[in-house]
């Protein structure tokens, strides 16, 4: 779930960016694959980008395997405005819909991999989709976010409108995808969800999203971890370090995926009293790709621990 808790200050003035290396990606069934160069930040502090000339960060999927990130991958998440692909890293996290296919193309001309994000748990009304849900498919309004409404997951129709979204991903040459709002349970989505109706809907995201060659995150969904870690390639965090919940992740880490993270707190922008030095130090031991960002995603400003 996309949190609402909105970064303050003086953040919209910050005009920086920060970029990572590259690190090692695999494929799942074959050896890993060494990638780019490495250069940019080390501690959270702002850098120019620079023009990414690293080779691929993968061998190329065959029919019968797919990409999953290593934990030394960097990356950048943006989902609104226009993509700024000169970061040395080497994933990028962009909106399935709004990102156009030329874009997506030059980035994995690049040697990037491409995740792309949808809302999986929820209804957008901006999205060419929408007319596709019934009116017994749409729950409560998403608190904090206007014109987005919960969705039930058990519902055959949504599940078809998902199954569209992730041919839609394949289509369009996506490496993986970011399914958001795949804890609707925790929240007052208006219906009788649950944490089994949750599991479920979250395992048929993960396994249709395999049937298509595309990695797949759990988003957030820290509760269900132990359920559901061994189907999902990687993880999507916001505010672990804030929340102190980034502990949670230790047996996911130990097993060998990568978890990128993304914090949002003014005093890690500001880097208030050292706030994001200290915040790149338990990211790094943690061994968790972290970026501060600020939560309207659109590459305002950017710091990465790496």
């Amino acid at each position: 779930m996309r949190l609402a808790m909105l970064c303050i200050g003086a953040v919209a003035a910050i005009e920086v960016a920060g970029c990572g290396g590259g690190g090692s990606s695999s494929v799942v069934g074959a050896s890993s694959a060494s990638a780019g160069s490495t250069a940019g930040s080390s501690t959270g502090s702002p850098s120019a980008a620079t023009p990414f000339s690293g080779s691929p960060s993968a061998t190329q999927v065959s029919s019968a395997t797919h990409w999953v990130p290593a934990q030394s991958d960097t990356w950048q998440w943006q989902l609104t405005g226009t993509i700024d692909s000169s970061y040395q890293v080497g994933v990028y996290d962009i909106d399935l819909f709004d990102t156009s296919q030329s874009t997506i193309d030059n980035l994995k001309a690049q040697g990037r991999r491409v995740v792309c994000y949808f809302s999986a748990g929820t209804a957008e009304n901006w999205r060419p989709d929408y007319a596709k849900f019934l009116p017994s498919d749409l729950g409560n309004n998403v608190q904090g976010w206007s014109g987005e409404r919960w969705v039930d997951t058990r519902s055959t129709n949504v599940r078809n409108i998902m199954s569209a979204r992730l041919d839609l991903a394949a289509s369009k040459g996506c490496d993986g995808v970011e399914p958001d709002n795949v804890d609707g349970y925790t929240n007052n989505p208006g219906f009788a969800l649950n944490s089994s109706t949750q599991a479920d809907f979250n395992l048929f995201i993960a396994n249709a999203a395999h049937t298509r060659q595309l990695a797949v995150a759990l988003k957030n969904d820290i509760e269900q971890l132990a359920t559901l870690g061994a189907s999902f390639d990687f993880a999507i965090n916001e505010q672990c370090h804030a929340f102190n919940e980034c502990g949670a992740y230790s047996a996911f880490l130990a097993s060998g995926k990568a978890v990128f993270n993304a914090e949002y707190a003014s005093k890690y922008v500001q880097n208030t009293n050292g706030a994001r030095d200290q915040l790149c130090q338990a990211a790094k031991a943690a061994n968790i790709r972290t970026l501060v960002l600020p939560q309207a995603l659109n590459d305002s400003f950017r710091f990465s621990c790496d």
